[in-house]
Parts: C-alpha cells; sequence; structure tokens
C-alpha cells in the first residue's frame, strides 16, 4: 500500500483499470479528504443529494443507488463502458466539489483519491453490492438502529435513483430473493 498526500493511509492503487465497452453495473467508492467534515451533517449531506440527484440521469453514466457516509460515498452506477464511466465521475465529483465548497466556505480540493470502482457480472455481485450500499450506514454506525431502520442517505434496495436501463440492475438481481413456497 502506498501513502497519499492529505490521505490517512493507503490509497487507491493506480493500477489499469478493468476495461469495458458494453453497458455494465459498477459499485463505486469515492473518499473525501480529512479536512472536509463529516458529510451526514444536515448541511453536507444535503448539497450532497442535490448534487447527485442532478447527475443522476442522462449521460452514458447513470446512477442507480448511493450513500452517503461520513467520509466516503457508494455508488452503484451503470456506465455504457469505461470512458463513460471515467467522464461520468469526473462530472459528479466536480459537481459535488464546487457544492460543497461553495457551501463549506471552502476552497481546493474534496476528494483524497481516485475512485475505486468494481465491474459487477452477474446477479448476486449486482444484489450484495446494492444490499451493500443502502446498508453502509448500519454497517459503520456504532448506535443501535431499529430493524426497519431506512437511511435517510441512501437509495432503498427497491427503490432506484433512476430506473435502470440494464438487466441486472433492474430485474436481475430481484432473481436471487427467495420466493414463498407455493404448492403445485
Amino acid at each position: 500500500m502506498h501513502e497519499q498526500p492529505g490521505l490517512l493511509g493507503p490509497g487507491v492503487r493506480h493500477r489499469k483499470r478493468h476495461q469495458f465497452v458494453a453497458c455494465r453495473a459498477v459499485h463505486v467508492t469515492q473518499r473525501v479528504r480529512p479536512g472536509v467534515g463529516f458529510l451526514r451533517k444536515q448541511g453536507p449531506a444535503q448539497t450532497i443529494l442535490a448534487a447527485i440527484r442532478a447527475a443522476a440521469t442522462g449521460g452514458q453514466m447513470r446512477i442507480a443507488h448511493y450513500s452517503v457516509q461520513g467520509s466516503h460515498l457508494h455508488f452503484v452506477v451503470e456506465a455504457d463502458g469505461t470512458a463513460a464511466l471515467s467522464l461520468g465521475m469526473q462530472g459528479l465529483a466536480i459537481r459535488i466539489a464546487r457544492r460543497l465548497n461553495a457551501r463549506l466556505g471552502r476552497k481546493g480540493p474534496v476528494f483524497a483519491d481516485r475512485y475505486h470502482a468494481r465491474v459487477l457480472s452477474s446477479p448476486r455481485e449486482v444484489g450484495n453490492a446494492i444490499r451493500y450500499v443502502v446498508g453502509n450506514y448500519r454497517h459503520h454506525t456504532r448506535e443501535h438502529l431499529p430493524a426497519r431502520f431506512r437511511d435517510p442517505l441512501a437509495t432503498g434496495a427497491h427503490e432506484p435513483l433512476e430506473m435502470p436501463r440494464l438487466w441486472l440492475l433492474r430485474v436481475g438481481w430481484h432473481t436471487l430473493t427467495p420466493r414463498p413456497f407455493q404448492p403445485p
């Protein structure tokens, strides 16, 4: 692992990214710099959500699911290729950084490192990624949460931000959901 300036701990390795040319589902994680502050506070969170909603549709990258955590963001997106993912994430990062800097009265970089992306290729991978993203606050929190808790800073598993075009994100991952027994 290597250290990045302004980042506590190792950064995302600068390995060649997985290349793809057709529409794919991708789990993306992006961390903010330590000086930016806690993202789940009311002001920053609302600013980030507005930027995400504004960037969710159109283009060659579409955001299906998201989750805002204290120091990082998770997304499940569909992208029409590697270049589309790169341009879409760059545009989203710029949109969030400009709005967040204006809201917080600060200047300079917001994101600590380049984004981490994992291409999802099976219904199981997509289902696991969606459940992980929308349930991420429960994973990180130290407080007791009721069983029916729904994170207000994340999409619901069955309520994507934008209806995906890709079968895996729209329907495919649901095929793993156990169905109630029905007699013949």
